[in-house]
């Protein structure tokens, strides 16, 4: 399990645990499809949306669009893109996890035998894993005028920017700044 520290990283953002994904709403979709198409008949509405006739259909119905009919029938709809997203939370799963899950699954282990390997592998895990220190993050830059520095500027600077990221970060943790 990776060591957070009590206080926030000013430098560097939290690598979060779970990532957020965003999913289409097919439903919502094919609801406001069919409340927009009203008494028109699916041809009719398919050809003023600019799309076949059956693929109007299968999206009214739920089927996920591609693309290109996606834009077209959000045009049609008069509704931005973005309306149909809802972002969903996927959790991460670490290897040890994962390796622990698999012995679950295994047909030749009764429950009690997965538990007591996997409770083995946790143990050594902690016994076994070191800390890994955050990786050290970039200090960006944006200088205007880096399409005409001399060949090597960039490579001096690096070095020079570095400390300035380091002495700041003494001075945070410092309590100074």
């Amino acid at each position: 399990m990776a060591h957070r520290s009590e206080e926030p990283d000013l430098f560097t953002e939290e690598v979060p645990t779970a990532k957020e994904v965003e999913r289409l709403d097919v439903n919502e979709l094919g609801s406001l499809l069919r409340e927009r198409r009203g008494k028109l008949s699916l041809r009719q509405a398919a050809a003023e949306a600019g799309v076949s006739f059956s693929t109007f259909s299968r999206v009214e119905s739920g089927a996920q669009p591609d693309l290109a009919t996606f834009t077209r029938l959000c045009a049609w709809l008069g509704v931005p893109p973005s309306r149909f997203f809802t972002p969903v939370v996927e959790r991460e799963i670490s290897p040890l996890d994962q390796a622990i899950s698999h012995l679950r699954t295994d047909p030749r282990l009764s429950d009690e035998a997965a538990q007591r390997i996997g409770s083995v592998m946790r143990d050594l895990y902690s016994a076994l894993a070191r800390e890994v220190e955050p990786p050290r993050s970039a200090v960006a830059c944006h200088l205007r005028a880096t399409n005409v520095m001399r060949p090597g500027v960039p490579q001096r600077l690096a070095p020079l920017l570095s400390d300035m990221y380091d002495e700041l970060r003494r001075l945070v943790e410092a309590g100074e700044l």
